[in-house]
């Protein structure tokens, strides 16, 4: 395959999520709120568990991480899908077409392992409560969480290296609103329909063996929990059920997208949507209003406030 591709094509079109130019409007403004409220949402959950010293303990340290990693997942494609919704021509260089593949593999890939790291420290937690200290000190989550970065890093590279190298020559146009692996390969000048099943296939598999990994650890909680006392075992729920609720929006979309595509290109669209703008905006909703710790944080936080306010 030719490296030289750029060369022969600078750029890609992107059509966009519809045609409609009022509707377009009307997105606009709704994406554009919703991605405030994320990044903002997003970092007031990790201002608030880095200032409240009741948040210091490894829960908190990997859910600081993942609203982060959420704020990195909406800001990959969000702010180029909106001002998108202002341009008649949507288009997008090669270059960043390349980065969009990287990222949206790269952040999403993080997120999954970070997911399994929370469930394994639930499970140190409920199963293993005489040892998690020692299991989950500081040292070891920092080293979690590095691998997970790590991890995201690789599969994105495996992606990238292989789509990067395709000669494009003919079709420029992207059926999305943004670079997706599968729509990006099928505009290459070779038969692409061995390669774009070999890179679902590999999204499928660290999507699977992620969820595998979840369904294992929630099922040893479960057991635990039946032996445990019913305050415990409340409490031990209500935890994991938040876990469960994210697990089940982050992996859904990403399922279908890539573990089970469908041929409606609707659908993929409002799932790519749901998978990059809803998740992140549901994931603090679900952690700040399901905790009670988190709510006492921000209601310390926001007392905090008015009384500076007042007193200046």
């Amino acid at each position: 395959m030719d490296g030289g591709n750029q060369s022969v094509l600078s750029e890609f079109v992107l059509l966009g999520l519809c045609h409609s130019w009022n509707i377009q409007i009307l997105l606009f403004i709704i994406f554009c709120m919703l991605y405030l409220i994320i990044v903002s949402g997003n970092i007031i959950i990790v201002i608030l568990i880095i200032t409240d010293s009741n948040l210091h303990s490894p829960m908190y340290f990997f859910l600081a991480n993942l609203s982060f990693v959420d704020m990195l997942l909406s800001s990959v494609t969000t702010p180029k899908m909106i001002t998108d919704l202002l341009r008649e021509k949507k288009t997008i260089h090669f270059g960043g077409c390349m980065s969009q593949i990287f990222f949206s593999h790269f952040i999403p890939g993080l997120e999954m392992v970070l997911l399994v790291i929370m469930a394994y420290d639930r499970y140190v937690a409920i199963c293993k409560p005489l040892h998690y200290s020692t299991i989950m000190s500081l040292k070891n989550c920092t080293g979690l969480v590095m691998t997970s970065w790590a991890l995201g890093f690789l599969h994105a590279m495996s992606q990238i290296v292989v789509t990067v190298r395709l000669p494009f020559c003919g079709s420029k146009e992207i059926d999305s609103f943004f670079c997706d692996t599968p729509l990006v390969i099928k505009l290459a000048c070779i038969d692409s329909y061995n390669l774009e099943i070999l890179m679902n296939v590999h999204c499928g598999v660290v999507a699977i063996t992620c969820f595998i990994l979840l369904l294992i650890s929630y099922t040893y909680i479960l057991l635990a929990v039946r032996k445990s006392s019913k305050t415990g075992a409340s409490k031990a729920l209500s935890t994991c059920t938040a876990h469960v609720t994210v697990v089940v929006l982050f992996f859904g979309p990403c399922i279908f997208i890539y573990v089970w595509p469908l041929s409606n290109t609707g659908v993929n669209k409002f799932l790519a949507v749901f998978y990059s703008v809803f998740t992140p905006l549901l994931n603090p909703l679900v952690y700040t209003l399901r905790n009670k710790e988190m709510k006492n944080a921000i209601k310390k936080f926001r007392n905090y406030y008015v009384d500076s306010k007042g007193n200046n």
